[in-house]
């Protein structure tokens, strides 16, 4: 009786590792499916192969390996980290720090020469016809709307504070 409880338990362990296998690797006949979901003839195979390969009593990464010797390493949904692939990895980040720092640097440039022009009014330096152009847009307030009053645009906090 313990005999047949460990041989049942035995298949049991087989079986969830090689689910947890199966789950991880790719149908290369399908090659949207993990060989688990898939019913094609190579897939089948597969399973069996990982089953034999564990009941020799080989490890997880060992079976691994055999499979990507013997398929290529798109058969595993989780390709290595190396540097051949690291560029493909990192390109979106950096991408968006390039561009994050571009933005960052036009912002402060921006600043900059605000604070600049500001600084030559005060000495009374003269602007550039440009340097001008740039003052006004910022400084001067949007056009109202037409049909709108100019009390509705007047921001509510705005005149809370005023006491209107």
């Amino acid at each position: 009786m313990a005999s047949n409880d460990d041989a049942v338990k035995e298949a049991r362990i087989v079986d969830a590792r090689a689910q947890n296998i199966s789950h991880n690797v790719r149908c290369t006949e399908c090659g949207s499916q993990s060989i688990e979901d898939s019913q094609a003839d190579i897939a089948i195979l597969l399973r069996k192969l990982i089953r034999d390969e564990i009941r020799t009593g080989k490890s997880d990464k060992e079976i691994y390996k055999k499979l990507e010797d013997e398929f290529g390493e798109t058969i595993l949904y989780a390709p290595k980290f190396d540097m051949q692939t690291a560029a493909l990895w990192l390109s979106p980040l950096l991408v968006a720090g390039a561009a994050a720092g571009a933005w960052a640097y036009q912002k402060h440039k921006q600043k900059t020469n605000v604070h600049i022009m500001a600084l030559n009014l005060v000495r009374g330096v003269p602007l550039t016809p440009r340097e001008k152009e740039t003052m006004l847009d910022i400084l001067t307030p949007p056009a109202s709307q037409g049909f709108k009053s100019q009390e509705v645009k007047t921001s509510f906090w705005w005149r809370r504070l005023s006491g209107q």
